[in-house]
């Protein structure tokens, strides 16, 4: 080897190991503005929905009983049971919050015999609070929530029919056939989930109304309506929450770290070399031979909650992979998939880190050619976490064989 040639190799080296010492620093610094942005920030996931998504339609039938007033002195028949039925539409704003407009229609049945009836239908609109998921935590999959509601409404009630007495009549001498009256109401409802497009449901409501509810005015102030309701509930597109921690990008930034230190630990061992090699200076003729050096495969591909789909921040580590293949014709990699242990069952987490292996799999065969032969993958579901934060895994990372 010319010693020309040794002088440009040995400044060349030089250089490098300045520019890299110039980056470690720079590492130093990023490490850390995140450790102080891990004090800033409450690492707390937070989710959001567009108005166009998670707007569900109910359908349901039960019965109702009315709490009101007597007509007659001993009559011990103020309340009975009679059917009702409901249909509603409603918006989950969150995990947590949403609202509902529902009707119902029924016949109101109170007091003797064939006497004291009425047909009546109510409006309601409901402010709803899963009680579960603000306790529990969000889980897509979960089977069963207990939501309770609060609400207003108007309730129109006619066709009355009841014994003649004087005060259930107007002032101008005619009998009342129709009341309007404003109830507010309160309830508990129960939801289990049968799939991603359909829940059941039961719920129980009380409606608090004034005294002229049955248009009879007369002993306490306060008259009431109790229902129970069981039906179907309809999901317009299934329940899709977007969801963000501040802090996912930080265990991202560490991994990242970690690869810089290794490769300053490669660096320290070249240059020990680079030193060992200057003191034989000068050097005996060799024959230069070309050596294929596999550079380390550094990358990974992260993906959001409950998704698959490989992000457009993300795409440009399967790139990198690519051109690192194509670059390196004799090595194989092994893709391995995981997914979150804090969301969804072991089984379909199991089905989830597949389809995420599946679809880098697809991009490096279908995309950039790369040969099916030189890739494999794995897919451990939530059973291995690679990270100590549960939902940095979410991940597929690269290896090889």
């Amino acid at each position: 080897m010319k010693p020309k040639f040794l002088l440009t190799a040995f400044a060349c080296a030089g250089t490098l190991f300045a520019a890299t010492n110039a980056n470690a620093q720079e590492t130093v610094i990023v490490e850390q503005e995140t450790v102080s942005l891990v004090n800033q920030v409450e690492c707390k996931t937070h989710y959001a929905s567009s108005w166009r998504d998670n707007w569900f339609i109910q359908l349901g039938a039960g019965v109702q009983s009315p709490f009101v007033d007597k007509y007659m002195p001993g009559d011990k028949h103020t309340r009975k049971v009679s059917p009702v039925y409901n249909i509603g539409f409603g918006h989950w704003f969150s995990p947590y919050l949403g609202f509902r407009i529902s009707g119902m229609y029924g016949k109101m049945r109170w007091g003797y015999e064939k006497y004291n009836k009425a047909n009546m239908a109510t409006a309601n609109a409901d402010l709803m609070w899963d009680m579960t998921s603000s306790i529990c935590g969000v889980n897509p999959n979960r089977v069963f929530s207990v939501i309770p509601f609060v609400g207003v409404g108007g309730t129109y009630t006619w066709d009355f029919k009841y014994p003649m007495l004087g005060n259930t009549q107007t002032q101008e001498g005619y009998t009342k056939t129709k009341e309007w009256t404003l109830p507010v109401s309160a309830g508990i409802q129960f939801r289990i989930r049968l799939c991603k497009y359909v829940d059941f449901f039961a719920e129980a409501r009380a409606q608090f109304y004034g005294d002229n509810f049955n248009a009879f005015v007369g002993g306490d102030p306060i008259e009431a309506n109790l229902t129970a309701i069981g039906g179907l509930s309809f999901n317009i597109g299934g329940r899709n929450f977007e969801a963000y921690n501040p802090c996912d990008y930080l265990g991202y930034i560490n991994d990242l770290n970690g690869q810089v230190n290794d490769l300053r630990g490669r660096l320290a061992s070249t240059e020990a070399a680079l030193a060992a090699a200057n003191a034989q200076l000068p050097c005996p003729e060799v024959t230069e031979t070309t050596v294929q050096v596999q550079t380390p495969m550094l990358a990974t591909v992260r993906f959001k909650i409950n998704s698959a789909k490989i992000s457009s921040e993300e795409a440009v580590n399967v790139y990198n992979v690519a051109q690192w293949m194509k670059a390196n014709p004799d090595a194989n990699v092994v893709i391995d998939g995981y997914a979150d242990r804090d969301t969804g069952t072991a089984a379909y987490n199991q089905e989830l880190s597949e389809r995420r292996a599946k679809a880098v799999y697809d991009a490096l065969v279908n995309d950039y050619g790369i040969s099916a032969s030189r890739l494999s993958t794995n897919a451990y579901g939530s059973s291995t976490q690679p990270y100590p934060e549960n939902n940095w895994n979410r991940i597929v990372i690269f290896t090889q064989p």
